[in-house]
């Protein structure tokens, strides 16, 4: 008899399917807006740890079930429908903005993460470097203006994608990337201007995505892979089958090259598991590498 828990679980041993089950339910809610990145990798992390359905519970207990939609938020109509959470007219939100500067002086400044971006962001670096980051940022208008000023000094602005970008600075033995330039933005996105002046210094400009994206990209990844290995593996079961029902039913020259052309499928898909673990296991060295970049340039 099963012995059972306080809250009426039962202790049972959970599954590989258990954890992936919950995993996809907190992509979803990352997806959503329920979840920020911190909770997520934190319940990630516990997800994967879990080892009994009494440990998986709790991990989901305040999100909605796949397939379940909770009842929406009332929403007056008086001023219109409100924006989809998480669209660019969102994030639009107008206002002042949160942060108006940024100076180093033989120093360093970051703006990252949660912040409102002003109609006109204002930074200065001498003999240092700042991280302008519009990632995960709110704008005050549709079309904002960073203005940096590097004097032996760096600057790095950082667009999510679907962002326009135009880059107006002057440098002096120094320079403005205008790489990102000429990429046409998502409709009711804002657009970014990049000006100002570089003497002995430089303003780069990259487009990457958020990590929570990079996170949710790799998951889809790792999906894929997971059922492409199930998808060769069932093709090789089968292969196999086949052969052992030929060796026992053929007879003579037919049932002789039946068998072969089974031995030959065999090897062949367990080549291509052998090919595909392969390119596994260099994505994964490769990511790998690539966070160990993205810490250093963080530290």
């Amino acid at each position: 008899m099963t012995d059972e828990l306080p809250d009426g679980l039962p202790e049972l041993r959970a599954s590989d399917a258990d954890r992936e089950q919950v995993a996809e339910v907190l992509r979803d809610a990352l997806a959503e807006g329920r979840l920020d990145m911190e909770e997520f990798e934190e319940r990630l992390e516990a997800t994967y740890k879990a080892r009994t359905y009494k440990e998986l519970a709790p991990i989901t207990r305040d999100l909605p079930a796949p397939g379940v939609t909770p009842p929406a938020p009332t929403v007056s109509m008086v001023k219109g429908s409100a924006a989809e959470p998480g669209s660019w007219a969102s994030r639009i939100v107008g206002g002042e903005g949160s942060s108006q500067w940024g100076v180093a002086i033989m120093s360093g400044f970051e703006r990252k993460g949660r912040w409102t971006v002003p109609r006109k962001f204002n930074s200065f670096a001498f003999w240092g470097g700042g991280v302008i980051d519009l990632r995960e940022a709110n704008f005050a208008d549709g079309e904002v203006v960073i203005n940096c000023v590097a004097i032996m000094g760096g600057m790095s602005v950082i667009v999510p994608p679907g962002v326009e970008v135009v880059v107006r600075g002057i440098g002096v033995m120094g320079g403005f990337d205008h790489t990102e330039e000429g990429v046409q933005g998502d409709p009711g996105a804002p657009r970014v201007v990049v000006t100002g002046f570089a003497f002995w210094g430089g303003v780069g400009v990259e487009r990457k995505v958020t990590k929570a994206e990079r996170l949710r990209q790799k998951e889809e990844r790792r999906l894929e892979k997971l059922e492409r290995k199930a998808a060769r593996q069932e093709e090789l079961e089968e292969s196999r089958r086949r052969a052992l029902e030929g060796s026992g039913s053929g007879s003579g020259d037919l049932g002789h090259r039946d068998s072969l052309d089974d031995a030959r499928s065999i090897h062949r898909a367990a080549m291509e598991q052998h090919r595909e673990m392969m390119r596994e296991h260099r994505e994964a060295r490769r990511e790998e590498r690539r966070e160990r970049r993205d810490r250093r340039d963080r530290d």
